[in-house]
């Protein structure tokens, strides 16, 4: 484990700008050294339109690329998801940006040439730019040498590296239009005095109602029927909420290749022949490496070392070896090389002179010196601040606090938990040489220097052919729909497996749920017709027979889909006419309670115009609604309410006026502005602007031609 891997996973995460706009950006120091990684080769391909504008897999892929390595630098686990992670969040980017170059457009906003220099060179200049052109001895960022070299290269460098920089400059400038558009919109938001006058007095009004309904659960579902053509023409006149994407959806078994019984004895036999070697062997290091294994040989607190048989192991003497025991998906042996008692956590401060960059002599004699002038009373913050090539602790002076025992890497961790509270000294690891000085320690206890030796258990060839043999067997029998069905039903379903659907598989898809990553899979499904049984394929420790059952293309949904959630819909419309129907002409409440077949008249108090829902009513706008309305006061509402859940006939007794509560107006306005602010910056706000933008654009997505 690494001193500089530890800082940054754990006491020093790195800021990362997020982009209103999500644009992709690149790390200044590749395009000097020009090692920006290139996407795949092939010839160019259109992988997708932005209202007609095309997407290019040649430009589009190093975005991927280099996203995948932004999200594993910020600690995303590294899976087979990740490169799908990568891409969705880097084609969303894409489409953001080239959503957003039209706005600009449009609209005029642009960077000049004098701003474009303050955003490089100026005062908030990128910190990158920052890092790379700022004195060590001064702690200055040099922003005259910043531009010569950025000049320099634009002028003379590759043409990869020329290409890196404009880049980087043209997100950068896309970043401040950005900020010009967002901040356009947002400060242009208005709510006017009257506006909020006129809803204070709305909702400052009580209305007190008399009414007779009947719910539409009163009609049996079973009496009414919806033909498909009814669902079309609803659908038709509401086309925009039932847009559907290209999906399909499958059926699945799965036949286990994981290790058997078998499998696992195997390796922990194997351990056991390994045990006299691993207990005896004198560079433990090398022997590790050699087994495939890594080796921590520092002192780790009892209390923090997370292993389920760790008591056992604790009693083990020194020198001798516990297991084989399982841990997890392995086996493993543990090997106690030493006890004693330490701290549980210790607060330090050190300066890392690196040794990437400088030879080793060069890089102890700069530490023997900086030993040297902290000796003499120079201040250990400024040094920190002007030498130190860890960037995690340098703005700090150095300093990590509570430091708990295995986090650093074994000569630094052993320095700070064997010595005293007030010991300094210089001490060497893998990234160069570090003084260091121990400035507190907390807590107390056993802590163990431990060498493990795991194996992970696997399946073994037999394990895996037999499981394939199974799933050909399935899969030859099980020629379309029917028959898939049929035979699971006699041979697996007895033997308790179960039969899994996988819906929403769109061409890009990589993730299923239920099953795992597997892009060759998803390809499978849609070079697939419906009703086809698709060969066995490996995904994680399963061998998948699939059936395709569902075919959707981009568009409207169809009448079939679109059922589930129209038909109720269409059905309490028909229960509806039938009830008013019934009731006839509205005269009294009494008359509408004997047509209904002596229905009870209710009350219905205290009711808002800001609130649709009632403890009388529960959620009625349209008879809200109609008990506000003026020209109902102290009358029957002439027509039977069509309500969300029944009927109503209604008579308003009466509206009165309560006192405003919520006088200030001026205050309501300026919280209206800020929740409108904070709505246009909420990525999932309908309205934020690019969600309106996307919702507007005609975008196609053909990543699936090349991915």
């Amino acid at each position: 484990m690494s001193i500089i891997q530890d800082i940054r996973d754990k006491y020093a995460k790195l800021t990362v700008v997020l982009i209103a706009l999500a644009l992709v950006g690149f790390i200044l120091t590749d395009y000097f050294s020009g090692q920006a990684r290139a996407g795949g080769g092939g010839a160019s391909s259109t992988i997708g339109m932005v209202n007609g504008q095309k997407i290019n897999f040649d430009e589009f892929n190093p975005k991927v690329t280099q996203m995948e390595e932004n999200m594993k630098a910020q600690g995303y686990p590294q899976n087979a998801s990740l490169t799908q992670q990568a891409m969705e969040q880097a084609w969303a980017q894409e489409i953001n940006r080239l959503l957003l170059t039209d706005e600009f457009k449009n609209l005029g906003i642009e960077v000049g040439k004098k701003e474009l220099g303050d955003i490089l060179y100026g005062a908030n200049a990128p910190q990158d730019i920052k890092q790379q052109f700022t004195d060590e001895k001064t702690g200055q960022f040099n922003a005259v040498l910043a531009k010569q070299n950025i000049d320099q290269v634009l002028k003379k460098g590759t043409p990869e590296q020329k290409a890196n920089i404009s880049n980087y400059i043209n997100q950068l400038a896309e970043l401040r239009m950005s900020d010009k558009y967002f901040s356009l919109l947002s400060n242009s938001t208005n709510f006017p005095r009257w506006m909020i006058e006129k809803q204070n007095a709305d909702n400052s009004q009580l209305a007190k109602i008399s009414l007779v309904r009947e719910v539409y659960s009163s009609i049996a579902d079973s009496t009414i029927k919806i033909e498909d053509s009814e669902i079309a023409a609803y659908i038709n006149k509401n086309k925009s909420q039932y847009k559907q994407q290209e999906s399909r959806s499958i059926n699945y078994v799965t036949f286990s290749a994981a290790p058997s019984a078998a499998d696992s004895a195997e390796v922990k036999n194997r351990l056991v022949t390994l045990k006299e070697n691993f207990k005896t062997a004198e560079n433990l290091e090398q022997y590790l490496a050699g087994e495939g294994a890594n080796y921590y040989s520092g002192y780790i607190s009892g209390k923090t070392i997370q292993i389920a048989l760790k008591d056992s192991i604790f009693k083990t003497p020194v020198g001798e070896v516990y297991g084989p025991y399982l841990d997890g998906g392995s086996y493993a042996l543990a090997r106690v090389l030493g006890v004693r008692q330490m701290p549980d956590t210790a607060t330090v401060r050190h300066i890392l002179i690196s040794t990437q960059s400088r030879d080793s002599a060069t890089g102890y004699n700069l530490a023997d010196s900086l030993k040297n002038a902290i000796a003499a009373g120079s201040g250990f913050d400024s040094l920190a601040a002007k030498f130190s090539d860890d960037p995690g602790s340098k703005d700090k002076g150095g300093l990590y606090e509570n430091v708990p025992s295995g986090q650093m890497v074994p000569a630094f961790n052993d320095f700070i938990f064997l010595n005293p509270v007030g010991a300094k000294g210089i001490v060497k690891t893998d990234f160069g040489f570090h003084y260091i000085e121990i400035l507190s320690q907390k807590g107390n206890g056993a802590a163990y220097k431990i060498a493990y030796l795991p194996k992970e258990i696997i399946a073994s060839q037999e394990t895996d052919n037999a499981a394939l043999n199974k799933a050909n067997e399935f899969a030859g029998d099980s020629r379309d729909l029917k028959a898939f069905d049929a035979n699971f039903e006699k041979t697996l379903k007895p033997l308790g497996i179960q039969k899994g659907i996988a819906t929403d598989i769109t061409p890009s898809s990589s993730d299923i749920r239920g099953l795992g990553v597997s892009r060759s899979f998803v390809r499978s499904i849609y070079e697939a017709d419906k009703g086809e049984v698709l060969k066995p394929e490996r995904i994680d420790e399963n061998y998948v027979v699939a059936v395709v059952t569902e075919v959707f293309e981009e568009g409207t949904m169809s009448p079939a889909r679109a059922r589930v959630s129209v038909e109720p819909a269409l059905r309490n419309k028909k229960k509806a006419e039938i009830l008013i129907k019934k009731i006839g002409t509205v005269t009294t409440l009494e008359a509408a309670a004997t047509a209904l077949g002596g229905k009870t008249i209710e009350t219905a108090d205290s009711i808002r115009i800001n609130s649709a829902l009632s403890s009388t009513l529960g959620y009625e706008p349209r008879v809200t609604g109609a008990a506000f309305n003026p020209a109902n006061k102290g009358k029957v509402v002439p027509a039977a309410i069509e309500g969300m859940n029944g009927v109503y006939v209604v008579r308003v007794e009466n509206v009165t006026t309560t006192p405003v509560t919520d006088g200030d107006v001026n205050g309501q306005r300026a919280a209206r502005y800020q929740q409108a602010k904070q709505s246009f910056s909420n990525q999932y706000s309908p309205n934020n602007p690019l969600s309106i933008l996307r919702n507007a654009a005609t975008i196609k997505d053909k990543r699936s031609n090349r991915y």
